[in-house]
């Protein structure tokens, strides 16, 4: 395990949480989320985690490997067009992962989820934290918005709209 990773795991918390999402920006993503699924079929899920413990590190789990974990013990492969998405940060790592179901997934590729992670970590290299969520959001919600618009189906809010903080 690398030093500077478990420091920096070690170090960061649910205080580190708090302080790059205060509650008015947690208010805002669950805003943004709301509106997003206004506009199509899927279901959008922003999930930030402080850090890791300690069983992780020794594990080497990377972000990824969490990011899939959430996306299943969250159950948001679980939806009626196969149209979740999960938005994970860990901030210790400044690591953006966006997991999506198989029916959203096969129409954007992990090359453009990929953009859409890169993006929002230089928007978080630069402390814009809010700012970079809600830009990838806007980013998946065009992907969404294309491949599953809304049109005249039912749209039940399948997954909640609130920020997850583990």
């Amino acid at each position: 395990m690398a030093m500077l990773r478990f420091l920096k795991h070690v170090f960061s918390g649910p205080w580190s949480v708090k302080r790059a999402f205060p509650q008015r920006s947690l208010g805002a993503i669950e805003a943004a989320i709301a509106a997003s699924e206004q506009s199509h079929l899927g279901e959008v899920r922003f999930a930030v985690e402080g850090a890791l413990d300690i069983g992780d590190l020794l594990r080497a789990t990377t972000a990824r490997d969490r990011a899939l974990e959430i996306f299943s013990l969250n159950r948001i492969w679980d939806t009626e067009h196969n149209s979740g998405v999960l938005i994970y940060l860990l901030l210790a790592d400044r690591r953006v992962e966006i997991v999506a179901d198989r029916g959203i997934h096969g129409k954007v590729g992990e090359a453009g989820w990929q953009r859409i992670c890169r993006d929002m970590e230089n928007q978080f290299r630069l402390g814009d934290f809010e700012p970079g969520v809600l830009g990838g959001i806007a980013a998946i919600t065009e992907q969404l918005q294309q491949h599953f618009p809304a049109g005249t189906k039912a749209n039940p809010n399948e997954i909640a709209n609130a920020p997850l903080l583990l």
